[in-house]
């Protein structure tokens, strides 16, 4: 590769690397502390982007985005310049959306992070697939059926297992996440609460039930637990606790579809050093705080939320 494209290459993951990732369909509720982003490494520790308490849904003044019972709702991100890794869907009443616990015991989907989108070209100076490229990523989840009617309800959206932090290719990323809070209302009902499913499939492993990841195939393993930086003036890389994992690339499923059992093992290699600030488990959240009632159901010519929107 010559140097300049190697600089350019560089400096397109470099100048990205204060925004990583971030829902963006359905919006997200986002925050000001981090420009938005909410990584684990930079002391966001979720589950969502913000606190219940500080959700734009709470005022009178934001729109609400209504969705049925068995819709398919398109989930969108950005890439990023960033490739690998596993994207976790899971959805709560918005009144248990600051407990992880909740999402947890919620989870709908795992796809992989480049399920449909890549890089801008297919070589790069860390591996095949793994240069920069900005292109909207994406999937579907079917909204559940055992939801009543009226019913406010938060999608959480978790990015883990990514590589390559800060142009080291054998370096894993943190955990981020990302709310957004939505309204239920119609659809076909029922009171059996949905599995969880795995699609597999991504830029370098198409028509597989596998996709490219770095680190841990498990959302918790790269939180940083209750730490958080300690930034100095003038370094930009103290701003972040990352990278959680010094790892190579690897292929495989997220955690309980790894060997076919939910009570499959972590991703486990020799290849795979934790950093001085080891993972350790998700931290405690507090309860739930009071929240208000949600909305009204819509009038009759209310549209239901779709990605055009």
């Amino acid at each position: 590769m010559h140097l300049s494209t190697t600089i350019a290459t560089l400096a397109a993951l470099v100048a990205s690397s204060a925004g990583h990732s971030m829902l963006s369909n359905p919006p997200s509720r986002g925050n000001t502390k981090w420009w938005g982003t909410c990584a684990a490494g930079a002391g966001c520790k979720g589950p969502c982007d913000s606190p219940m308490a500080d959700s734009p849904f709470n005022s009178i003044y934001n729109p609400k985005r209504y969705i049925e019972r068995g819709q398919e709702l398109e989930v969108g991100w950005n890439r990023l310049n960033h490739p690998g890794g596993f994207v976790r869907l899971a959805m709560v009443p918005f009144n248990e959306s600051d407990s992880w616990s909740a999402f947890n015991n919620n989870v709908l989907k795992y796809t992989c992070y480049e399920t449909n989108c890549g890089p801008t070209t297919k070589e790069s100076e860390f591996g095949e697939n793994n240069g920069p490229g900005n292109a909207p990523c994406s999937t579907t989840v079917t909204v559940p059926k055992n939801i009543p009617d009226n019913t406010a309800v938060t999608l959480q959206w978790v990015w883990y297992g990514g590589g390559v932090y800060y142009a080291q290719p054998d370096t894993s990323f943190g955990e981020y996440y990302g709310c957004s809070d939505l309204i239920v209302v119609g659809g076909p009902s029922s009171d059996e609460k949905p599995e969880a499913t795995f699609q597999g499939g991504d830029i370098s492993n198409p028509g597989t039930d596998v996709c490219k990841y770095w680190g841990s195939n498990k959302v918790g393993d790269c939180n940083f637990g209750d730490r958080s930086p300690t930034p100095v003036d003038g370094d930009l890389l103290s701003q972040s606790l990352e990278p959680c994992m010094r790892t190579k690339q690897t292929t495989g499923r997220p955690y309980g579809f790894d060997s076919g059992s939910n009570n499959a093992q972590p991703a486990t290699s020799q290849d795979m050093t934790p950093v001085s600030h080891s993972a350790s488990q998700a931290p405690v959240t507090p309860e739930a705080p009071a929240t208000p009632e949600a909305p009204e159901a819509p009038a009759a010519d209310q549209q239901v939320y779709s990605s055009s929107e």
